[in-house]
């Protein structure tokens, strides 16, 4: 048998594609400027990814498949494994070495010119392999060179992931870096972007399928912190928290077109302010290449923000409030009904316009953008201010926080004014997402006395604001004047937060 290459390296970029008409993809591609006149290909893949009841490869970031090329009848067998790797950006570089089998049978005499052996040392983890889950998809592909000497292929695969009695659609565009350098991958993207809606992804078909395994697909992600240390450079650094916080909001995004959990929302509108505030803190120290303009997302970061609003309204303050107004009186029960109604109404139309919004290429050409900041951002010349590159990171993640700490301090001390309390809640949610993302950097008062402090802030006065942006959004209705006028003086009587 045929050994692999020592070390090769896989390097591709995946691209979602929201679409309401996935079998009309193929068509549409090939009509793109970059693939039209070139000749496209298609396979019938059907992959079986084999872990141990402990799920220890996946636990590693290693993915080993089998996979059939073309019919049952006339089939091709692969061995294929997959190690390394992140799970926060759509580019992915890791190592992966293939082979061809006789038969769909895993060989472990395939393995051992790959680091399979450092993994599985006795042997005992191939033993205990066995199916977990299966990916089966047609995939189009084209061949694309660049000037220069770079090649790339552009697969769409449409099908499906199937783990036990559970399944979920795979409709995804994937480019390949075949040779050559990985901004190849982004020209292409950017052509096909252009008239095509598309969106980061930062998830593998595995690892989808593992999620569905698991139940947990369609749960919303979180902040996680990054992994930063002192030493680090402060480009790496900013990379590594901007593209976990960007993450964050494009997979969040991207869980929209298939789940209508608030929380999904929330955790995308949350990813989008911790981004936004990271770029302000790492900015005076980074004056890099010109950032893409968001302009693009305007419409669809209000549609978010509306929406987001509405759900709060309904879902977590007017209940508070149910009692209070209805009493023991069915009519004024029967109007608050109408009221969350209404309210439902209008949030399904702006879950409507998110996903239309979705399937603007505009939207998905500006995420590809920031992708590709965020990726070169470590290359790129630092020319910001002299003071903070010549800091280490420890120092100036300290100096800059304890800046931002002041700023909220100021802020408060004139609250009596509405602008003045808005201030010191947007400085109080930009000291809390610093914090938390840059706390290995960060003195004990920080972590122990700051970000208690400025969760405790964000919290009661976003509390006044959330009953003020309800008692508005039932005005705007146009409900019973009695109830309106009773949750104005709700509101009224939450001007003043401790």
């Amino acid at each position: 048998m045929k050994s692999p290459a020592p070390r090769p390296e896989e390097i591709e970029l995946k691209l979602a594609l929201p679409t309401s008409d996935p079998q009309g993809l193929a068509k549409r591609l090939a009509r793109t400027p970059v693939l039209a006149r070139r000749k496209a290909t298609q396979q019938q893949l059907h992959n079986i990814y084999y872990d141990t009841p402990g799920q220890d490869l996946s636990r590693e970031r290693v993915a080993l498949r089998v996979r059939r090329v073309g019919s049952s009848s006339h089939p091709q067998w692969l061995q294929t494994l997959k190690m390394g790797g992140r799970s926060d950006s759509a580019l992915s570089h890791r190592g992966e070495w293939e082979v061809p089998l006789p038969d769909d049978e895993l060989s472990q005499a395939a393995l051992q010119a790959t680091p399979w052996p450092q993994f599985d040392p006795d042997g005992s983890v191939f033993e205990a392999l066995a199916p977990c889950l299966v990916t089966a998809f047609e995939r189009t592909s084209w061949s694309v060179r660049k000037p220069g000497g770079s090649v790339v292929e552009v697969s769409l695969d449409i099908g499906q992931i199937v783990s036990g009695d559970k399944s979920t659609p795979i409709c995804e565009l994937e480019l390949e870096l075949v040779s050559g350098q990985p901004a190849a991958l982004f020209q292409i993207a950017h052509q096909i972007a252009s008239t095509l809606a598309v969106m980061p992804l930062n998830i593998s078909k595995s690892e989808r399928g593992y999620a569905l395994l698991e139940d947990r697909l369609y749960m919303p992600l979180r902040a996680r912190s990054p992994a930063l240390k002192p030493g680090m450079s402060l480009p790496v650094a900013a990379q590594s928290v901007l593209r976990e916080m960007f993450c964050q909001f494009t997979s969040n995004l991207y869980l929209l077109s298939s789940s209508d959990d608030p929380e999904v929302l929330h955790q995308a509108r949350v990813g989008w302010r911790r981004f936004r505030s990271a770029l302000r803190l790492f900015k005076p120290a980074l004056a890099t290449d010109p950032l893409p303009s968001w302009q693009p997302l305007k419409p669809l970061l209000s549609f978010i923000g509306e929406l987001r609003d509405l759900d709060v309204a309904r879902i977590e303050t007017l209940p508070l409030f149910e009692a209070a107004y209805t009493g023991e009186n069915p009519v004024r029960a029967e109007k608050w009904q109408a009221m969350l109604q209404a309210l439902s109404e209008a949030a399904r139309l702006r879950r409507k316009s998110i996903g239309y919004a979705l399937e603007v290429p505009a939207v998905g050409a500006t995420l590809l953008a920031f992708t590709q900041w965020l990726e070169e951002l470590p290359r790129q010349d630092r020319t910001g201010s002299e003071a903070d590159n010549l800091l280490p990171l420890k120092p100036w993640a300290r100096r800059r926080v304890k800046r931002l700490h002041g700023k909220m301090k100021t802020a408060l001390k004139d609250t009596a004014h509405p602008e003045r309390l808005h201030e010191a809640r947007i400085f109080a949610k930009r000291l809390r997402y610093v914090i938390e993302a840059m706390q290995p950097l960060l003195p004990r008062q920080a972590r122990k006395s700051w970000l208690p402090q400025a969760i405790r802030l964000q919290k009661d006065i976003g509390i006044t604001r959330d009953v003020q942006q309800a008692s508005a959004l039932v005005a705007r209705l146009e409900m019973d004047h009695g109830l309106a006028e009773f949750l104005r003086g709700v509101a009224a009587g939450q001007e003043h937060p401790r």
